[in-house]
């Protein structure tokens, strides 16, 4: 895990603006090359383009909450929708091309992704370069940057396709982008929470005529989960997230009280 958690790093050709850290002697065992840069072959803007974003299931990997990283101590969001933030962005590239991000995916610099220190892993963001308005779709899916008050450490592709490659780090605003479905996770990062479905509409408002009726006298959240299948809009309804398997067996019981079948379970 600490392998992980120490894998981001903020960089360019000859690393503008670069803070040594407590990690670099760690990571100087780990990758080949000692310090960090751009490939050999280079890219353009119009050759990068958005991260597709996709209902992907939060799981433990990747999102130990709490976790230490040199003296510091940080916390996963749970509630990360809407998420807004502005600050300095870095990029990384070459050193860490090929090696695995912190929940086990492969980095590739030519890759639309970003490594944050508290977004759920993996997430999606917008992020806008201040400085010129120009934007890019990532996936994050990497821990960090430790490296003073930087918010976002981008791919060597997100970077260029921002166009502050060669200036090393530039002023930056991360939008968390809301996606259908991704309640399907196995709860909060780290849990094993579970869910139960009653049932799928097409009608939004019979989805939220059920939805009234259960939170009635189910003691757990019912709330409705929109998902894109077959080209249109199902309203899923669901109670949870529960914790354990005796909270499980009450809320199963209270909804045979109340004349329901137990709803699919789901992990």
């Amino acid at each position: 895990m600490l392998a992980a958690l120490l894998q981001a790093c903020s960089g360019s050709d000859s690393k503008p603006g670069y803070e040594p850290s407590a990690s670099d002697e760690y990571q100087a065992t780990r990758y080949q090359q000692q310090q960090d840069a751009a490939p050999l072959k280079h890219i353009g803007p119009d050759d990068v383009q958005d991260a597709v974003p996709r209902a992907d299931p939060i799981l433990a990997a990747g999102n130990k909450s709490p976790y230490t990283v040199n003296g510091v101590t940080y916390e996963i969001l749970t509630d990360y929708r809407n998420y807004r933030e502005q600050g300095t962005a870095s990029w990384y590239g070459s050193k860490f091309h090929g090696h695995k991000t912190s929940n086990g995916e492969i980095f590739d610099l030519y890759a639309p992704s970003a490594a944050h220190k508290t977004l759920p892993l993996p997430s999606y963001a917008r992020v806008t370069n201040l400085n010129n308005g120009r934007s890019v779709v990532v996936r994050v899916n990497d821990r960090g940057p430790f490296h003073g008050d930087r918010l976002i450490d981008l791919s060597y592709a997100a970077a260029v396709k921002l166009g502050y490659r060669e200036q090393g780090t530039a002023p930056v605003e991360v939008e968390v982008l809301n996606i259908a479905g991704v309640d399907d996770r196995r709860g909060a990062p780290g849990t094993h929470y579970r869910f139960l479905q009653l049932g799928a509409f097409s009608a939004q408002s019979s989805a939220q005529e059920l939805q009234a009726k259960l939170q009635g006298f189910v003691q757990a959240p019912v709330f409705i989960a929109p998902v894109e299948a077959g080209g249109r809009t199902l309203y899923r309804v669901r109670i949870g997230p529960v914790a354990s398997g005796e909270e499980l067996a009450l809320v199963q019981q209270q909804l045979r009280d109340g004349g329901y079948t137990e709803g699919q379970p789901l992990p």
